[in-house]
């Protein structure tokens, strides 16, 4: 790297840095060390640009690791007087007050089955609508189901909770008899339609991207075509099979809209558990319902239920990833 680039480098850094001080000083002045590294981007990509294409590259990575840690770091943080407050109990406490007490044990029931109920529309028709795509339909449907897919992948989740609540939740009030409009059955349900076109969208994309000779050579050996498809296809795709599922999950478990609008805000925990139809809350729409008018301990016990949705999240994808690790050490194996 020349000294031209380095100089560069070294200017464009040292704005950027300026001007995040000055950012969180909160001063007027920001704004001139922020046009200083706009500028030296320019320069820089005019008189060096592969040094500062790659820069950037690096700049954004940095700025994503960093974004995301301050992120948690500030959840955290606000989250302490909560769990200093209830401890353990935050955990295992199921009444929910503005003066407390503080428990979150109801939100973390609603999410988890709001969440399975959502994965289990998503996954399997998700993998088989990309299946269908990919492996089945003509050219002519697959090129107009697709882009028709990923429209749907588009729609505001406010819209998928209106209609869940104004047509759905009627149907299954008067059709079913339940006791009280909204139900967790029906935010999975919901949620689940809304992860069911990123599912398909994002598995669609892994399955053509299989070697057409592998699925070739297994035809030419005599294995059907639905053979192919579970044998050769779904295993080869299956790193971004996962992927697009656990995208699907994790729309799931951060669903706050349709949540909101289908759920009550009563905190409470079914009786029996195992009742679906009950209408209690998730992790977002307890705090998507009531941080507006919070108390600061309120808040900050809205904050740990971020933190525990932040964790929950994390181990998914800590075991969506182990389980593709996995999967591709057997493969490799095999071959």
């Amino acid at each position: 790297m020349d000294t031209g680039s380095l100089l560069v480098w070294g200017v464009g850094g040292l704005s950027l840095v300026l001007a995040f001080a000055a950012f969180l000083f909160g001063s007027r002045f920001t704004v001139v060390p922020l046009l200083g590294f706009v500028g030296t981007v320019a320069y820089g990509w005019h008189a060096h640009q592969a040094e500062t294409a790659r820069g950037l590259t690096l700049l954004t990575t940095v700025v994503t690791i960093v974004v995301l840690g301050l992120i948690a770091v500030y959840t955290v943080l606000e989250s302490l007087p909560a769990f200093r407050l209830m401890g353990a109990r935050i955990f295992t406490t199921v009444q929910w007050n503005a003066g407390g007490p503080y428990g979150l044990i109801a939100p973390i029931h609603g999410t988890v089955v709001t969440t399975t109920i959502a994965t289990m529309i998503a996954a399997p028709l998700g993998i088989a609508g990309a299946l269908f795509i990919a492996e089945i339909a003509p050219d002519r449907v697959g090129a107009a189901i697709k882009p028709a897919v990923e429209i749907l992948a588009g729609i505001p989740s406010i819209v998928y909770g209106f209609i869940g609540f104004a047509i759905l939740n009627r149907y299954l009030f008067y059709e079913l008899e339940l006791s009280s409009q909204g139900s967790l059955f029906l935010a999975g349900v919901v949620i689940g339609l809304m992860a069911l076109p990123t599912v398909v969208s994002v598995a669609e994309d892994a399955i053509t991207s299989v070697p057409e000779s592998a699925k070739s050579g297994s035809l030419a050996l005599g294995a059907t075509d639905w053979q192919t498809m579970k044998s050769i296809t779904v295993p080869a795709a299956f790193s971004g099979v996962a992927a697009a599922v656990l995208l699907g999950v994790g729309r799931a478990v951060g669903e706050t809209m349709a949540a909101t609008v289908i759920l009550g805000g009563t905190v409470y925990l079914p009786d029996p558990l195992y009742d679906v139809f009950g209408n209690s809350v998730t992790l977002t729409s307890l705090i998507a319902s009531q941080y507006g008018d919070a108390s600061s301990m309120q808040l900050s016990a809205l904050f740990a239920a971020g933190v525990t949705l932040f964790v929950v999240v994390m181990i998914i994808s800590v075991v969506a990833q182990s389980i593709e690790h996995r999967m591709k050490r057997k493969l490799e194996a095999e071959t």
